[in-house]
């Protein structure tokens, strides 16, 4: 049979294909999917889920005139397929290649280019603003899925689009998923409308009424417009007025649930939705995973996997890997659970991903999703901490941004005991620009009452979160993505001193202030930095070796006797230089008048957004590795005839 995909270099093509064509297309498309993504892992089930939706926007939309603005952007695999870019898309995620979400740079077709959720909507009636100004005649259409739209950015957005009347098309792709199983009332509201719509009796009273609507002679829009509110005035007879009318009320005509996978209905719902004055909602029901059983079964696990074999259906894992600094951390928050009823956990619909999951398998009375709500969860943690609860918030650095206001406002003011457990700090590899946890340790080191500190390891992880638990004010422990180091770990967890660093090597202080230079690295670079020791050492190069552990409070009393002796620093850092641990280092320095009379070099990653590629890549890349920080001590001692080795 002739491949259909072959012959797709634009939506024109796929304008000229025939229903049965459109069918055999999505079963392409999946396979696609499936075998190239195998290589390196990515976002497997939400885009199998999106195959017929996708292909039905841009047969029915004249993209990239019209404009579809799609929600996280992780479910764009078959746009991008569609929109030029097929034959690079075995590079997906790869340095160098295309991006796993969105990019603006990368091709006209991506009209927004945020990977973080609930966005869509704001976007899209900016632009729909953007182009009433200007006078154009252009479409624009948000996806976003159920659980997106319990974010409150999303309910921002709705309520700014139903009183500014702009036509606005938005589809709500109704997986009944996020990565977790969606929470919230919003969800069990959408739930109730997809059980009742698609009972047999409502679909017999509802065909019953739209005949009688197809009667009237045709009158163009406005006859569309009636049918339109006579349809909703049905759905909302039958539910009793809750099919749609929280959205109806707010001034967003709502439609819906079809089915997301009939080419033919999806291809009559747009053509007709186009047609309508001001916002619209369009309920689309979806399967995440589709068309791939292994998929479907666990749509939380193929959310976005590591690699596979495409063929079995396994995920490729070592037997003997170490654990990840994740599971680490979920099997710890366990463990200081079991002996203290006041400690909760929270999460924001981050169930699998940050490892809660396990304490909700525990303790489910003491755990708490509160969906895609970072804000909420932060100030609803500070609510449950002025009555004596411990709350461990497990959110991604990445997503920690989104609730700083929170943080700072909510917490930091008041001086509550709320810990910030940020997974997923530092590079995090293929997924990119938008999901590098690289600028936590500044947005939460300015803020007065906060502590912030990182592991050097998965046994000091341990340490350290029980640490946390047990200060008082609130508390930031960032850790890295992925496998641990395969450390022993101890069976007793302690307290560490707050703002004491690690001194490594040499044994003694007295020795380490006969070294030539003193490293002090923060987190996961600690294990870059001794080996560099180790190294330098056969060079005739010695260097001290300090586990900073603390980018506040700083280890003031050892770091200035260490500039003083060696008077030589360098502070390495899986973070970007402005605001970072070695700028703190820095402001010590100045604060007692020692920058003129040290040399300082600091090794973090610049002022840009980092790209998407290998973790290892992006390190060597940027400096963060054994062999640039080896150089460095070189240049510092004037010895960079040792490089010829």
């Amino acid at each position: 049979m002739t491949s259909i995909l072959d012959t797709i270099d634009s939506p024109e093509q796929l304008r000229t294909l025939t229903v049965p064509q459109m069918e055999q297309l999505a079963g392409e498309i999946r396979k696609e999917i499936i075998e190239k993504v195998s290589v390196r892992g990515g976002h497997i089930a939400p885009n199998l889920g999106v195959v017929e939706l996708t292909m039905a926007l841009h047969r029915v939309f004249n993209t990239p005139n019209d404009l579809l603005v799609w929600d996280i952007g992780h479910q764009a695999y078959v746009h991008k397929l569609l929109t030029g870019r097929r034959e690079r898309f075995h590079t997906i995620r790869q340095f160098g290649g295309l991006s796993g979400y969105l990019r603006r740079d990368e091709s006209p077709y991506d009209t927004f280019g945020a990977s973080h959720a609930s966005t869509s909507i704001s976007a899209a009636l900016g632009m729909a603003a953007a182009r009433d100004l200007k006078g154009e005649d252009t479409k624009v259409v948000a996806i976003i899925g159920d659980g997106a739209l319990t974010g409150g950015m999303a309910l921002e957005a709705i309520n700014n689009a139903g009183s500014m009347k702009k036509n606005l098309i938005i589809v709500l792709n109704d997986n009944d998923k996020s990565i977790s199983d969606n929470v919230g009332a919003l969800h069990q509201y959408l739930s109730q409308v997809r059980k009742v719509q698609t009972t047999p009796s409502y679909q017999r009273l509802r065909d019953m009424a739209k005949g009688s609507i197809e009667r009237f002679p045709v009158l163009g829009d406005k006859a569309r417009e009636a049918a339109g509110r006579a349809e909703t005035s049905f759905k909302q007879f039958v539910m009793h007025s809750k099919s749609g009318a929280i959205f109806e009320e707010l001034g967003i005509k709502f439609f819906g649930p079809f089915d997301g996978h009939d080419i033919p209905g999806m291809l009559d719902v747009f053509e007709n939705v186009k047609h309508i004055e001001g916002p619209v909602m369009v309920q689309v029901v979806t399967k995440k995973g589709k068309g791939w059983e292994v998929a479907e079964s666990d749509s939380t696990k193929w959310h976005g996997p590591g690699a596979y074999d495409y063929k079995t259906g396994i995920i490729k894992k070592n037997a003997g890997d170490p654990p990840t600094y994740t599971e680490v951390f979920a099997n710890t928050l366990v463990e200081i659970a079991e002996k203290d009823p006041s400690v909760v956990g929270i999460t924001a619909a981050m169930a699998e991903g940050t490892g809660l999951k396990k304490m909700h398998q525990r303790f489910p009375e003491r755990y708490f999703d509160v969906g895609i709500a970072e804000q909420h969860a932060v100030t609803f943690a500070a609510g449950m901490a002025t009555l004596g609860i411990k709350p461990v918030i497990a959110i991604y650095s990445t997503f920690m941004q989104r609730a700083f206001d929170q943080v700072m406002h909510d917490v930091c003011v008041q001086d509550l005991h709320v810990v910030f457990a940020m997974d997923r700090a530092g590079i995090v590899g293929e997924d990119g620009q938008t999901q590098h946890g690289v600028f936590d340790t500044a947005f939460m080191r300015i803020l007065p009452h906060m502590k912030v500190m990182a592991p050097k390891d998965e046994e000091e992880l341990r340490h350290m979160l029980y640490t946390a638990v047990y200060l008082d004010g609130p508390v930031a422990l960032r850790y890295p993505r992925g496998k641990a180091l395969g450390i022993e770990m101890s069976d007793e967890l302690h307290m560490l001193k707050v703002g004491k660093a690690e001194l490594l090597s040499p044994a003694t202080l007295e020795e380490a202030e006969r070294t030539d230079c003193a490293i002090l690295a923060y987190g996961s670079t600690v294990a870059q930095a001794e080996i560099a020791a180790k190294e330098l050492a056969q060079e005739g190069i010695k260097a001290t070796i300090v586990n900073a552990r603390w980018a506040k409070p700083l280890d003031e009393e050892l770091f200035l006797h260490l500039a003083k002796t060696t008077r030589r620093i360098v502070t390495i850092e899986d973070h970007v230089l402005a605001g970072g641990f070695g700028s703190a280092v820095l402001e010590l320095f100045e604060q007692h008048g020692l920058l003129r009379d040290i040399e300082t070099r600091l090794i973090a990653l610049p002022d840009k957004y980092v790209e998407h590629g290998a973790p290892t890549i992006l390190k060597e890349l940027y400096g963060l590795s054994s062999a640039h920080l080896k150089e460095v001590v070189r240049e510092m001692l004037g010895t960079q005839q040792h490089t010829l080795a």
